[in-house]
């Protein structure tokens, strides 16, 4: 069993195309070692800004070797009257490569046909291993690809070797210009080489010993930790981890060295965000903390060299954070010298989206949503009617700090300055916490606001932004969806799922939709900008659902049989899921199905009027007398059940009511000669169907 290295070397490669990179590589070696029939052990890459590596360990010297049945043409065809290959048997042997007494006849599904057995595979590993590494650096993608001189090549960054080792011998291909050799490079000014690598057993030491780089990311990852650490625990604190910041940072640097620099503790009276987003956005470092998260004059930054004169480097970067800092201290100033006031006056001179507005217009819509939600949500959140107030002055204020000099320098503190200027000018909890998580959740990942006055303005701006949207065509194309619409309507799903909101869906983008001014011009009505958006929703949480591992049947019963109540769906989802796993579920669905179909038909579809109510007197048949005295003893467990949101216990009372709905199936003729007696069985059977269709859509359930 042999060993191989692959490197590709290459200019520096910007830090988030690095991690990816290594595990494309990855997935396109095994991909391709397997599909040319090559053995192996295991396949680990590893990247740094200027170089991506593979190492195949345990690569068989061989191809595996397998016999292949290939079918040609029908006998038929392929022999003459006289048992003589035709040329068309002749061409397949000749295809094939094998002698014509090598053919012979196979029997198939579709009739006779000219085969032959042929070995496929035997080749040596290192005459294969060329094409798979030109095919592999084909399939290599990237966010942006360049090209440099007059090479027509497109890669991430120009590059600048090629390094290709089976065992000691070098597997040979050609890039462009460059041709694949023994050769690596290393650190730019620590061990720049040419460094020769006599064999593939060899390449990792000299990596480490002569090129002086860190080639692992999590071995640099946990190098910068592991400093890092011992750095802030001698000045009497710990670092404030970012692990988005250190996965980047592990991607900057070949060789990390972690230093501690000092700020001014003049600094520290800057709210710890603005501090961080200074360190961390501008300059990749990481703030030190107290034991009570408290901020410590002091940050952590990752050299890509072991200096010659540490003082000198921490020096410099402590010059060039002070830069950034100053700034943000004068843009704070001005800040808190500011009011409210003047920011909301700014704020209508800002265009929100066309048509739509101004975010001066934005902010007054927002206050009638949020003051609406929060009364909606009264008593089942103990919102007291002072407090209904406050919430909609939360929505009046949310976008103040976008005309703030902090925010306009640092757009990543949106909401969150808001938050702590809201605070300042003592607008109180309530409304300083909802600015600060306005924007959540930004993501699948990401988490939606802890507060419930967070959730309520969260929710009304993605609600004003989506009816606003709708209403002048902006809508989501394919993968185009510029204004984010999705994530809007994800982010509304999951608040009212995670705080267990009692909140109408169509409710809120009704209210949403009257909060805009008349005088906008609208593409859409109100009506079907609505149906379109309830649509919209209902997408997004059928691939939210099954995304969840739900089965995607299950999914449109439950949804299909509403989804305004977004708290309650979820519920009732997993009761479906679990009854959909119970015994004797194929055949209450069949049986619910047949009841649903039959109202649909002989109801919507007949134009005939059914309400649900029935005539005991009229009622003839024991079976239907049985189904109808079921109905009425199911009827207050059923709404008691269903005002306690027990959705297990109401799919057991369906258990409790198929036998008698088999029953009537089976001894009840519905579509009968009199109308009347017709007409009242159709309206038993409707009872029932409206009953099952608070809790699923039966005809969703294909069996």
């Amino acid at each position: 069993m042999a060993e191989f290295v692959f490197e590709i070397g290459t200019e520096e490669m910007p830090a988030r195309f690095v991690p990816k990179l290594a595990s494309e590589l990855e997935e396109l070696f095994r991909a391709s070692l397997e599909g040319a029939m090559i053995g192996f052990e295991d396949v680990k890459t590893y990247a740094t800004p200027r170089r991506i590596t593979a190492h195949v360990v345990g690569v068989a010297e061989t191809q595996r070797s397998e016999e292949e049945t290939v079918t040609g043409p029908p006998v038929r065809i392929a022999y003459d009257d006289e048992g003589n290959l035709t040329k068309a048997g002749q061409g397949f042997a000749k295809t094939q490569g094998v002698s014509e007494d090598q053919l012979y006849k196979l029997e198939t599904g579709k009739g006779e046909y000219l085969a032959a057995t042929k070995s496929v595979g035997g080749g040596q590993s290192f005459d294969i291993l060329p094409g798979i590494c030109s095919h592999v650096l084909d399939k290599l993608t990237f966010p942006k690809r360049m090209s440099w001189g007059d090479h027509d090549l497109l890669f991430g960054r120009p590059v600048r070797w090629l390094l290709a080792l089976l065992d000691n011998k070098v597997v040979e291909f050609t890039l462009e210009n460059l041709t694949s050799g023994r050769t690596t490079r290393g650190h730019r000014v620590m061990g720049p080489g040419p460094f020769e690598v006599p064999s593939a057993q060899d390449y990792f030491r000299i990596v480490e010993e002569d090129c002086k780089v860190i080639i692992d990311p999590e071995k640099r990852k946990a190098l910068i930790v592991e400093e890092g650490d011992r750095l802030a625990k001698a000045a009497g604190g710990s670092i404030v981890w970012k692990d988005s910041l250190l996965d980047e940072v592990a991607n900057l640097v070949e060789y990390p060295v972690p230093i501690l620099g000092d700020i001014s503790e003049l600094y520290l009276e800057l709210p710890p965000e603005v501090l961080l987003t200074s360190m961390q956005s501008h300059q990749k470092s990481f703030g030190v903390q107290k034991e009570d998260g408290s901020l410590l004059p002091h940050f952590l930054t990752t050299l890509n060299i072991e200096p010659k004169d540490r003082a000198l480097v921490k020096k410099g970067w402590e010059r060039v954070l002070k830069a950034r800092l100053e700034d943000a201290r004068f843009f704070w100033e001005a800040d808190i010298k500011t009011d409210f006031d003047h920011w909301l006056g700014k704020l209508d001179k800002v265009v929100f989206l066309g048509p739509l507005g101004s975010m001066g217009d934005k902010t007054r819509r927002l206050e009638k949503v949020c003051a609406w939600v929060a009364d909606e949500l009264g008593d089942s959140k103990e919102i007291l009617p002072a407090d209904i107030e406050r919430f909609g002055a939360a929505g009046r204020l949310s976008k103040a700090d976008l005309v703030s000099e902090m925010v306009n320098e640092f757009d990543s503190l949106q909401g969150i300055m808001g938050g702590i200027y809201a605070r300042r000018a003592g607008k109180g909890d309530v409304v300083a916490d909802a600015i600060a998580e306005q924007y959540l959740p930004a993501g699948p990942e990401t988490p939606v606001p802890s507060s419930l006055s967070g959730a309520v303005l969260s929710m009304a701006d993605k609600a004003d932004t989506l009816a606003g949207c709708f209403g002048i065509k902006k809508i989501p194309t394919g993968a185009n969806d510029p204004y984010a619409l999705r994530r809007c309507a994800l982010g509304i799903c999951r608040i009212i799922m995670e705080h267990g909101l009692d909140l109408d869906l169509e409710s809120l983008l009704k209210h949403a939709q009257a909060a805009y001014s008349e005088d906008v011009k609208w593409k859409v009505g109100r009506k079907e900008s609505l149906t379109m958006l309830l649509d919209f929703f209902a997408q997004r949480l059928r691939a939210m659902f099954t995304g969840q591992g739900y089965a995607t049947r299950v999914v449109d019963a439950a949804i299909g049989a509403g989804f305004a109540d977004i708290h309650t769906l979820k519920a009732r989802l997993g009761a479906l899921d679990e009854f959909s796993r119970s015994e004797g579920f194929e055949q209450a669905v069949l049986t619910f199905k047949r009841a649903a179909n039959i109202i649909r038909k002989q109801g919507e579809e007949a134009g005939q009027e059914l309400s649900g109510g029935f005539e005991t007197d009229m009622l003839e048949d024991d079976a239907e007398k049985a189904l109808a005295a079921k109905l009425e003893e199911t009827d207050p467990r059923f709404e008691a059940l269903w005002s306690k949101g027990d959705f297990a216990g109401l799919f057991g009372l369906l258990a409790e009511l198929r036998p008698s709905v088999d029953a009537f199936f089976d001894n009840v003729m519905v579509m009968c000669d009199d109308t009347a007696l017709r007409t009242n069985r159709l309206n038993l059977l409707k009872a029932l169907v409206d009953k099952l269709g608070r809790l699923a859509d039966f005809n969703a359930l294909q069996v």
